[in-house]
């Protein structure tokens, strides 16, 4: 027979090391970063469907990833905020495991779309009088469609072994969310099944795609085909310019989560909880703060439909204003 009390509510931890005089201004911050990306991310989401000229292959891609920034940062977030703003740490233990499975399965989502990005700049670059034909609106949409079922399965196959495995003890999630490494430190019994199964599945999700990111983007940089596009030597900064860019963000979306998962299997590695939090909250929330800017906001059509609204709104001002005049009395 077992002494241990099955759990039925999990305690979000947070920062272990945070006093709790700062506990309020780490709120601030994080709401003030959940608006944030939620408002920039939603901006470019708006003018999605607002702007005819936009839905192309594209932007179809940047919404879609705009809309997995959203529904990620919501996911993850406000229990974050509440722990700090009103001490409110506990979560139910059928939220938990909700929460776990959103987390992941956004962070899968993420990675299909910077997979299917990568293959649709190729495509542009590498075959620029047959891209038209070969990445059309509809294609696009049918694999971002499929990229949103898809994701679903990597953390499904999670779900099903923690389905399988009883938690007792310690109900305490050292960790800004729910996620499975935290969640795999609280099961009972033998635990290294659920490790490695967790970690292959982990390292699937994040190789794979990286692995084609990764080889597109060199296509690019050596394909003979740049040259027809990059006649001049502007256009090929350009070119590479744009690759930088991303692979920069895919850096800090693919590499940190790579240490993090890997940490606990390599020998002589190790990373106290708040070196960990912090890591995996820079890769989890830095991306969806910046990708507005980098993606959306850099792009010439965007930038002209902006300055569109501006102008729109300016128009009105000086009309408001001269209704507002009040006629001086003789």
């Amino acid at each position: 027979m077992s002494n241990y009390t099955e759990v039925s509510t999990f305690i979000i931890v947070g920062f272990p090391g945070l006093q709790l005089e700062y506990f309020h201004m780490v709120a601030w911050f994080l709401f003030i970063l959940y608006v944030t990306i939620v408002t920039g991310n939603l901006v470019l989401v708006v003018m999605f469907a607002l702007e005819h000229s936009l839905q192309k292959p594209m932007y179809i891609i940047m919404v879609s990833l705009a809309l997995s920034d959203i529904g990620f940062t919501t996911v993850a977030l406000p229990k974050l905020i509440a722990r700090y703003w009103w001490n409110d740490a506990s979560i139910g233990f059928y939220t938990c495991h909700f929460q776990r499975h959103m987390i992941h399965y956004f962070g899968s989502l993420n990675s299909l779309i910077m997979l299917t990005m990568s293959v649709d700049r190729y495509l542009a670059v590498s075959f620029p009088l047959r891209y038209p034909m070969l990445m059309t609106a509809p294609t696009m949409t049918i694999l971002t469609v499929f990229s949103w079922l898809v994701a679903h399965i990597f953390p499904g196959v999670t779900s099903i072994n923690f389905i399988q495995i009883s938690f007792c003890g310690s109900n305490q999630i050292i960790q800004a969310f729910c996620e499975t490494l935290s969640l795999a430190a609280l099961a009972c019994g033998d635990k290294r099944y659920l490790s490695m199964a967790s970690y292959a599945t982990a390292m699937f999700i994040l190789l794979v795609p990286l692995i084609f990111v990764i080889s597109s983007y060199f296509c690019i940089i050596i394909s003979n085909d740049l040259t027809v596009i990059c006649c001049s030597p502007q256009g090929r900064r350009k070119t590479l310019s744009t690759c930088a860019t991303q692979g920069c963000i895919i850096s800090i979306y693919y590499i940190p989560r790579f240490f993090t998962y890997s940490a606990p299997h390599i020998p002589n590695m190790k990373m106290t909880p708040d070196s960990q939090i912090a890591t995996t909250f820079f890769y989890s929330f830095f991306p969806p703060l910046i990708n507005p800017f980098v993606y959306c906001l850099r792009t010439k059509e965007i930038k002209a439909i902006l300055s569109r609204w501006v102008q729109r709104l300016q128009v009105f001002q000086p009309k408001s204003s001269k209704t507002a005049t009040v006629p001086k009395v003789k």
